[in-house]
C-alpha cells in the first residue's frame, strides 16, 4: 500500500490492500431505483437544447475550441466545444465530465483520446466558469447538499441530466455523430455522475471513470474526508432521513445497471474521495471493464505524471477498442 506523508487526521487508505478494496460491494438498488431514473432521462430527452456556439477561444494541438451553452432540465449550462481542426472529418465523439471546482478550460481534456473526435465538455449546473447560477451554491460542500431534502429537487439528479443533455446538444452541433455511439470520461464528480448517467441512455457505448465519488453511500457515511462527503456526513448526524435520497444516487449501485465497456481508474490512497467508494463502482459494474490502478488520488505526489501518461495511453487504447 502506498505511504505518504500528509497531515490528515485519518488514514486516507482506510486501512483496506488492494484485494480488500476490489471485494467492496455495492449496495442494493432501492426499491424504484430503475423507474426514477427512466423517469428522469425520459424528461431530459424531452428539453430541446437549442445548443449556441459561441466564440473561437483557442486554436492548437490540430483542434478548435468554441465557447458553447446549451438546455438542460435545470435551465441552460455552458462549456466548451472542441472540434478537430478545419477540413478534417469528425469520426468520434465525447462528453467529458469535470470535477467538483467546475471548470475553467479545456486543457485538462486535450489532446482528446481518439483522433479525428469533437468533444462537449459541460460545466454541470451551478459550477463555475460557465454554469454559476444564484440560486445553486458552487462550493462542492455546500453544492452536494443542495435539494438534498427530496429525490425529485437533489442537484445531483439535475447535474447528471446536464450529462444527458451534453450528448443531445454535440450530436446537434455535429450531425456526423448522430447513430456512431459516444464516448463518456469524468473524474471525480464526473466520474460519480457518469456512473450514474451511463444507464440509461444508450448513446454513450464506451466510457472512462477516473478516481470516481457518490460510490456505495451506506459506507462512506462511516468514512471522514476531505471532501464533499464529509459535508454530506455532518448533514447525515442531524438528517437521518437523507440516506433515502442519496440511495437513490449511488454511483456503485447505478454500476450494476451499466453494460457497455467500462476504464475505472480508482487510487489506494485518497484523501478527497475515500477509495472504498471509488473501487465499489468498479467492482459493480455489469459489463466489460478495464482496471487502471492510482497510488493516489487528489494528492499530488512524486509518480503522479507518470501515472496520468500511462492513464492516458490505456484510455487512448481502450477507446480505440470500443470506439474505433
Amino acid at each position: 500500500m502506498p505511504e505518504f506523508a500528509h497531515d490528515f487526521p485519518f488514514d486516507p487508505t482506510y486501512g483496506l490492500t488492494r484485494d480488500a478494496l476490489l471485494a467492496v460491494p455495492a449496495p442494493p438498488a432501492p426499491e424504484g431505483f430503475d423507474a426514477f431514473w427512466r423517469a428522469r432521462f425520459e424528461a431530459a430527452a424531452r428539453v430541446a437544447p437549442e445548443p449556441r456556439l459561441g466564440a473561437l477561444v483557442a486554436e492548437r494541438a490540430g483542434v478548435r475550441v468554441h465557447e458553447v451553452s446549451y438546455g438542460s432540465v435545470a435551465g441552460r449550462c455552458g462549456g466548451w466545444l472542441v472540434l478537430p481542426e478545419a477540413g478534417r472529418p469528425v469520426r468520434h465523439g465525447f462528453v467529458i465530465g469535470h470535477g467538483y471546482g467546475g471548470r475553467e478550460g479545456v486543457a485538462d481534456a486535450l489532446p482528446l483520446p481518439l483522433p479525428d473526435a469533437a468533444a462537449l465538455l459541460p460545466c454541470v449546473t451551478g459550477m463555475p466558469g460557465r454554469s454559476r447560477r444564484a440560486d445553486v451554491p458552487e462550493w462542492p460542500e455546500e453544492h452536494v447538499l443542495h435539494g438534498i431534502g427530496s429525490r425529485e429537487t437533489y442537484v445531483i439528479g439535475d447535474c447528471v441530466a446536464d450529462l444527458w443533455c451534453a450528448a443531445t446538444a454535440l450530436t446537434e452541433l455535429v450531425p456526423e455523430l448522430v447513430g456512431r455511439g459516444l464516448g463518456y470520461l469524468g473524474e471525480s464528480l464526473g466520474g460519480g455522475l457518469g456512473a450514474l448517467a451511463l444507464p440509461w441512455d444508450d448513446r454513450f457505448r464506451a466510457a472512462r471513470l477516473t478516481v470516481p465519488t457518490f460510490g456505495n453511500h451506506p459506507l462512506r457515511l462511516t468514512l471522514p474526508c476531505a471532501g464533499s462527503g464529509e459535508a454530506v456526513r455532518r448533514l447525515h448526524r442531524t438528517r437521518p432521513e437523507i440516506v433515502e435520497v442519496l440511495a437513490l444516487h449511488d454511483a456503485a449501485t447505478a454500476a450494476t445497471r451499466v453494460r457497455i465497456p467500462v476504464l475505472t481508474a480508482p487510487a489506494l490512497f485518497d484523501p478527497v474521495v475515500p477509495p472504498p467508494g471509488q473501487f465499489a463502482v468498479h467492482n459493480a459494474l455489469a459489463g466489460p471493464r478495464d482496471l487502471y490502478v492510482l497510488t493516489a488520488g487528489h494528492f499530488p505526489h512524486a509518480g503522479e505524471a507518470t501515472e496520468r501518461r500511462g492513464l492516458e495511453q490505456a484510455t487512448t487504447g481502450f477507446f480505440g477498442r470500443w470506439l474505433g
